[in-house]
């Protein structure tokens, strides 16, 4: 007669769980009895304690010296890599005060981000808008363009707009956007009729931004696109922003005297919502991601998104959803976000 094995699959599972549990009580037992484990790792703790300080008094590093405390912001939810980093060196030592000290900074990157990093987007909205920053060189300016306008946006704003490539991008979106207007190197196109259209000074001698009162279903909203100066890391230098900075008060003390109460700005800030240096702007709007976005958002550069330096803002108007679009051939990300007017 032919015999069948049969593998003993609930037996073999208990006696591994036994493994497993005898192993996990061994290490605790080790741990427990070991007389150097609060005095070990007591670097690797003061690090942890050190890192929890940075992110809880950002604030309060100066930018005297080489715009410190706006480069610190400007990567800020990036220290939150550095508390697994912690924690496992704290296991390698077998360090409990470590392990505890590690805790710290992880409640606190979780009380500054965590909100961030979940869904919070809704449905519906009266109104789409999309901004991206195209690139001056990008290579492909139809293909850019065609994936805009299939985006299901109302309203699109672009920055960076070489002047040659200005009617390119005019062509490409027109059938789907009749109203637009282009001031210097921002334009702004739209399925709803636009007016007022016009250039906003933010100090840099030539036009980077401007505003146009959009006329959507639900009513009028002002419409503002700006790209303000760049900046740069420099090693003798430091974070140079002063440019950038200046331009962010102009276009905070322009959207202070908007006389319309719906107001949304797009573009390209060339910095993030934890930039004191933007406190103009961001005093007074919210940012759609951090009301309704699905997860950082980040849009820069569209190689690693490290930074989300592209904005969406809005005042008097209330943000359903926001979240970042397929990569262009631009070092830019598109944004999205859907608003109820």
């Amino acid at each position: 007669m032919a015999r069948v094995d049969v593998t003993e699959t609930g037996n073999g599972s208990a006696r591994e769980q036994r493994r497993t549990g005898s192993r996990v009580r061994s290490v605790v037992d080790r741990w427990r009895h070991d007389p150097g484990i609060w005095r070990r790792g007591l670097l690797l703790a003061a690090c942890a304690v050190l890192l929890a300080l940075l992110m809880v008094f950002h604030a309060q590093i100066p930018n005297k010296i080489g715009n410190l405390g706006s480069l610190t912001e400007t990567f800020l939810p990036w220290l939150g890599v550095l508390v697994p980093v912690i924690l496992v060196a704290a296991l390698m030592r077998r360090s409990a005060t470590a392990l505890v000290a590690a805790l710290l900074p992880g409640v606190i990157w979780l009380n500054l981000f965590g909100g961030l990093v979940t869904d919070k987007s809704g449905t519906g909205g009266d109104l789409m808008v999309v901004t991206h920053n195209v690139n001056a060189d990008n290579p492909d300016p139809q293909g850019t363009a065609r994936e805009l306008s299939g985006s299901g946006a109302d309203v699109v704003a672009l920055e960076e707009l070489k002047p040659g490539m200005v009617p390119v991008y005019e062509q490409a979106l027109a059938d789907t956007y009749p109203y637009h207007s282009v001031q210097g190197t921002v334009g702004l196109w739209s399925k709803y009729p636009m007016s007022d259209s016009r250039p906003v000074d933010i100090r840099l001698g030539w036009t980077r931004a401007m505003r146009a009162t959009v006329t959507a279903p639900s009513g009028e909203v002002a419409v503002y696109v700006a790209h303000l100066p760049s900046v740069r890391v420099k090693l003798n230098a430091g974070f140079t922003a002063n440019q950038r900075d200046d331009s962010a008060d102009a276009l905070g003390e322009a959207i202070v005297r908007e006389d319309l109460g719906k107001v949304i700005l797009l573009g390209d800030l060339n910095g993030t919502m934890n930039d004191r240096s933007l406190n103009a702007v961001t005093s007074q709007m919210r940012s759609t991601q951090g009301a309704a976005g699905d997860g950082m958002g980040f849009s820069w550069p569209a190689a690693f998104p490290m930074a989300r330096i592209d904005q969406i803002m809005v005042k008097g108007v209330e943000p359903v959803a926001s979240w970042t679009l397929p990569a262009t051939d631009s070092d830019h990300l598109p944004i999205a976000a859907r608003v109820t007017l």
